[in-house]
């Protein structure tokens, strides 16, 4: 990686550690700008004693590199995953979709959190322990960095089952996000139930 592109470390969770804090994790999501299933978050506590080395942002990483990186923090770490479906995302909007997914992965933890490291500019609201937004945190913090592979890992497998439940749409190569297949595929065979009705390309079509 070069060196203007650090790899991600664990001051925030040492610092965190250093103020007292046990358990700290880290959160992040996956699926806020696609047109057709769920948003996913997920969050993560890594042992200081065994954290996975080599850990980076998700975008970073090739599909390969991504799922052995999923397998070792899945074998290593307390992960919880939480969803939003395509009808709350429509309900509440994408923010408070992405926040509601949120909740549910921390809620999903074996052991609850002590201090929550969340990708990202805002904070989820009704959050069970203190909390710090950093900016860009998948690229700085190794927590964030693993939840953030092991959102992408999940919905990406969730969209391939998708795929097969609705072919024609792409999912398997484009996870929902609004390429140029995927806005032909809606036009050419509908919406559906998987579809975010909200999202402009999806409304404009059903719109006619």
């Amino acid at each position: 990686m070069p060196a203007s592109h650090p790899l991600p470390d664990d001051q925030f969770e040492a610092l965190a550690r250093h103020a007292g804090a046990c358990r700290v994790v880290g959160v992040d999501e996956v699926g806020r700008g696609p047109l057709a299933g769920p948003v996913t978050a997920a969050a993560v506590w890594l042992d200081p004693l065994a954290t996975p080395e080599g850990l980076r942002d998700s975008k970073t990483l090739r599909a390969p590199a991504r799922e052995a990186a999923f397998a070792q923090i899945m074998a290593q770490a307390d992960i919880g995953i939480g969803h939003a479906s395509p009808a709350e995302i429509d309900a509440h909007n994408i923010a408070q979709a992405t926040w509601l997914a949120m909740q549910r992965a921390i809620a999903a933890l074996r052991v609850p959190p002590d201090h929550l490291l969340i990708d990202g500019n805002r904070l989820p609201p009704d959050l069970p322990c203190t909390a710090q937004a950093i900016v860009k945190g998948d690229a700085r913090s190794v927590s964030i960095a693993a939840a953030s592979i092991v959102a992408k890992v999940t919905r990406d497998r969730i969209m391939a089952e998708l795929d097969a439940r609705y072919p024609g749409y792409g999912w398997v190569q484009n996870a929902g996000y609004p390429t140029l297949r995927h806005k032909n595929a809606i036009a050419d065979l509908g919406v559906t139930p998987e579809h975010r009705r909200s999202f402009a390309p999806v409304r404009n079509i059903l719109c006619g």
